[in-house]
């Protein structure tokens, strides 16, 4: 099978280098970036990479990996060849998927939502490699009545390189609980560190403040795309949260411990 991967960074890159990896299949790469394909050629990460868009009628496997908007505007190019098949891995799935499908049926291309549930509080292909993937989960969002077969060869094609679980699931069901699996801990993270107290953190910190912190090292831009193409699900998200942290604030103003150890008592 030969590849395209269109954006090279974190997951695109990481994903390239696995494909090299741990499979016989040719992979290429298209990034705008200049730095970015070069790192991709230095580190062997592509057969071939590129700064303009490739012919796409060479390749069987075309996976969009950039920010959302660009996958969707990709999507609706009408450049995409029949009988491709096209995985974008965008971290949301309604609006991706709404344009893959209603493109897919145009243009007689296959089209599959994914996720990867993998990464790193770091961006760039710099930041890639090809082990990100070592038993993650890989989210996919076939259109309704897709050919089982194709699935299986799809599963197959990522266990391969690493994912742990295959896991299918429809676009509103992602959209709503990456809300609060990935896009809230990432506001929570933004908003913990902007307290002036974390600029005194040294000396003062530990594996809480470690963990807590982590992924607010994130790449604005992106998240932002993120955060408001799905703002329907994570605005009631982040206003639980702040709800949940009030009420521990009113027990400790209360000086109530009764009240204070039901808002810190959690079951998963």
């Amino acid at each position: 099978m030969k590849i395209l991967i269109l954006g090279l960074g974190l997951i695109g890159g990481s994903l390239a280098r696995a494909f090299r990896f741990y499979t016989k299949n040719e992979v290429d790469g298209f990034d705008p970036d200049p730095e970015a394909v070069r790192l991709a050629k230095v580190a062997g990460a592509c057969g071939e990479a590129f700064t303009t868009m490739p012919e796409l009628d060479g390749y069987d496997l075309i996976i969009p990996a950039a920010y959302p908007e660009a996958n969707v505007k990709f999507l609706e190019s009408g450049k995409i060849p029949a009988g491709k098949l096209v995985i974008d891995i965008g971290g949301i799935k309604r609006k991706i998927c709404e344009a893959g499908f209603k493109a897919a049926e145009q243009g007689d291309f296959t089209f599959i939502g994914g996720h990867p549930m993998a990464g790193t509080q770091f961006s760039g292909f710099a930041a890639s490699r090809e082990n990100l993937f070592k038993g993650a989960t890989m989210l996919l969002v076939p259109k309704e009545g897709e050919d089982p077969e194709l699935l299986s060869k799809v599963e197959a094609l990522f266990l391969e390189i690493g994912f742990g679980r295959i896991k299918l699931t429809d676009a509103e069901t992602h959209d709503r609980i990456i809300a609060f699996t990935s896009q809230l801990p990432h506001v929570v993270s933004a908003a913990y560190a902007k307290s002036p107290t974390a600029r005194e953190h040294e000396g003062f910190s530990a594996g809480s403040f470690r963990d807590l912190t982590r992924v607010a090292k994130l790449n604005e831009g992106m998240w932002s795309e993120l955060f408001l193409e799905d703002r329907d699900y994570l605005i009631p998200e982040i206003e639980r949260m702040a709800q949940n942290m009030l009420k521990v604030a009113d027990a400790l103003r209360e000086g109530d411990t009764k009240k204070l150890t039901d808002e810190l008592r959690v079951e998963l």
